[in-house]
């Protein structure tokens, strides 16, 4: 029998709609249920790929006498924390206070007005290695609010005042050594024999890539690009990087990047593509054009909506087996490939009968000497396996299609167009502006939303990273076809942002004052495993400075890079993605305005180098788009009827040149 949560589009939502527990959405109706019937509130955050989202689920939230507590003591309510980041941001920054750690699913039990008295992420159904069960938390808590009510009543207030307390503005000016110290934190925590910054577990971090790649090329420190290469080389060696089928999954367990947590997401794909194909940038080397498209072209064939958008990601597990879409016996592949084929590809790619993982093998180059080297001749062979293991199991795949993280999308894919001279990721980036432009409703920020399903828009409106990261894939679009319209329309998201999501101090709320109000009106000012949006907004403010030449925007950013500052003095590392944009601060930029019909070869030329402190403009006579998106260009025009050169460095343009 369905619960309250059948009719909802989520399908990590959906995946829980048949549960025992008489689950609610978050929304009033259940406050109102709670407030009615003098119930705490039960919720779980979760997302369709996580892992230990559908252990617990199967544990727990599928089990009878779970289900009878919850439904007669409690009033469940389930989130899609990818649908829902303002709700989870709130709920786990109380996690990760309380705990010193947080993930998913997140477990919270509060009050009817949303104030928490316990937060947890995954408990088992009963007490085991020392952390409480579900079941006996349940009772426990259940039993206090008829008997010992006043002290959780004070616990969730106490808890609460935590979260709404007025932090203080620190005062800060960001420069050239915040950049080093950041370096020099990012250089500390390397791990020179397998790449990537820590110990187990191994997160990609693509933004510490990105900013170590630029910090290298504007600073002058090549040990920063070598760093970012090699961390970038092991992961792809590794069982992180899907042989078979690109891509990356969500992180490693493991310091090697051999065995990893399945899930992939559209975010990590996207960033990821981008750092590989700026390192391509550089120096032209095969490896990092060979990673970035075949991570672009999982995305575009097993992630895209037909509208032009792009899906969350695909799950970790397969028939309720952790990773056994991605597993193999050496007797698996031989019976797909034929016996030489098959022994030839498992020797390559570390498929073994001892195996890797829990017996059986996550395809690797980890053992493979010639790591800076493509296998050559497997690529038919990879793709007659990729097409087995596609058949062998069901992998189920998140339809969600989020705005911000499709903005990220359109930044990858229009990098690759243009970098790699590529037409179909040319077209495929035209098509997802158009899906987040009119679809999601970017073209209005009024009416953005934040998620989108396939059956049209949903009324959940965008928050800050939507705004900002969709605006950035407008602004590289725009070095795809030089439309002034993709400018005009980032302009619009960026006056959106300062107008609705603006704090006092400079920085930026992740939720708009058109939003709902939670308990606390959540921001984030560190990355995390995606770059945060303040992080975004600073990089967006600094490009739209650069690109249309109005102070204003590079006032915007200075004010939140200061902010950020402030708050990361003691460890700037965290906000690398917020100082590729003080780069622009700290190191001369330069913009170069062409006048012309068409793109020439010079331009061509230029824009093909790798120069993060480059922007470029083509102004087409008689084209007043671009006057308007960039009031400095109104009076630059082609001179002797040639292409006409105008370069600008630091505020200041140069006279016009035709050779």
């Amino acid at each position: 029998m369905s619960n309250h949560l059948a009719n909802e589009r989520s399908p990590y939502l959906l995946q829980h709609s048949e549960n025992p527990v008489d689950w609610y959405p978050w929304g009033q109706a259940a406050f109102e249920k709670a407030r009615a019937e003098d119930k705490p509130v039960f919720l779980s955050i979760g997302y369709a790929t996580c892992h230990w989202c559908h252990v617990m689920a199967e544990e727990s939230f599928e089990n009878e006498t779970v289900a009878e507590i919850l439904n007669r003591d409690y009033v469940p309510v389930k989130v899609d924390r990818e649908e829902r980041p303002d709700v989870d941001a709130v709920y786990m920054e109380a996690c990760t206070a309380l705990n010193g750690s947080g993930g998913w699913p997140l477990t919270v039990v509060m009050t009817p007005d949303q104030q928490p008295f316990f937060v947890g992420t995954y408990l088992p159904r009963e007490s085991r290695g020392g952390r409480i069960g579900l079941l006996p938390l349940l009772r426990a808590l259940a039993g206090r609010w008829q008997h010992d009510r006043a002290s959780l009543l004070k616990t969730g207030a106490e808890i609460t005042a935590w979260l709404t307390r007025e932090e203080r503005a620190d005062n800060g000016k960001a420069g050239e050594d915040l950049l080093k110290q950041a370096a020099s934190q990012l250089r500390a925590s390397f791990d020179e024999e397998y790449g990537g910054f820590g110990a187990a577990p191994k997160f990609p971090a693509p933004q510490n890539l990105l900013f170590l790649l630029r910090q290298a090329k504007l600073g002058g420190d090549r040990s920063l690009r070598r760093m970012a290469e090699f961390t970038l080389q092991q992961m792809y060696r590794g069982g992180i990087y899907d042989h078979l089928g690109g891509g990356f999954c969500r992180y490693s367990t493991d310091r090697e990047w051999l065995a990893p947590h399945f899930e992939k997401t559209l975010y990590d794909n996207a960033l990821l593509a981008l750092c590989f194909t700026e390192a391509w940038q550089e120096g032209r080397y095969a490896l990092w054009r060979t990673a970035a498209e075949s991570t672009l072209d999982y995305c575009l064939r097993e992630l895209r909506h037909e509208n032009g958008g792009f899906f969350s990601g695909q799950d970790a597990d397969s028939e309720g087996v952790e990773g056994k879409y991605y597993l193999f016996t050496p007797g698996e592949v031989c019976d797909a490939l034929g016996a030489e084929d098959g022994k030839k590809l498992c020797d390559c790619y570390d498929i073994t009968e001892e195996g890797n993982f829990h017996g059986r093998s996550i395809p690797n180059l980890l053992i493979n000497q010639r790591w800076n080297l493509i296998p050559e001749g497997y690529e038919d062979l990879l793709e007659r396996l990729r097409l087995y293991r596609q058949e062998r199991y069901p992998l189920r795949t998140d339809t969600k299609l989020l705005s911000g993280w499709n903005g990220l999308m359109l930044l990858s894919l229009s990098r690759a167009a243009w970098v790699f001279d590529d037409p179909r990721y040319a077209n495929a980036a035209r098509e997802l502006a158009c899906f987040l432009l009119r679809t999601a409703g970017a073209e209005e920020p009024a009416r953005f939303a934040a998620v989108c399903y396939g059956d049209g828009r949903a009324p959940l409106p965008a928050q800050l990273d939507d705004c900002v990261f969709t605006a950035l894939g407008l602004l590289e679009l725009y070095r795809v076809d030089y439309d002034a319209a993709h400018v005009l329309a980032a302009k619009r998201l960026a006056d959106w942002v300062t107008e609705h999501f603006a704090d006092k101090d400079g920085s930026y709320f992740r939720t708009s004052d058109l939003s709902e109000a939670l308990i606390k009106r959540p921001k984030e000012l560190f990355d995390g495993a995606l770059p945060s949006g303040n992080s975004g907004a600073a990089a967006l403010f600094e490009l739209l400075g650069r690109m249309t030449g109005e102070a204003d925007w590079t006032a915007r950013a200075d004010t939140l890079l200061d902010r950020l500052s402030a708050r990361a003095q003691q460890y700037p590392a965290g906000i690398a993605f917020a100082l590729t944009a003080l780069m622009a601060r700290v190191y001369p930029t330069r913009e170069l305005v062409c006048v012309n019909d068409s793109p020439t070869e010079m331009l061509r030329s230029v824009t093909g180098r790798y120069a993060p402190e480059l922007s470029v403009l083509l102004k087409r006579p008689g084209d007043t788009l671009l006057a308007e998106a960039a009031p400095f260009t109104a009076s630059m025009v082609r001179q002797e009827d040639k292409a006409t050169y105008y370069l600008c460095q630091n505020g200041a343009c140069g006279l016009p040149f035709t050779e």
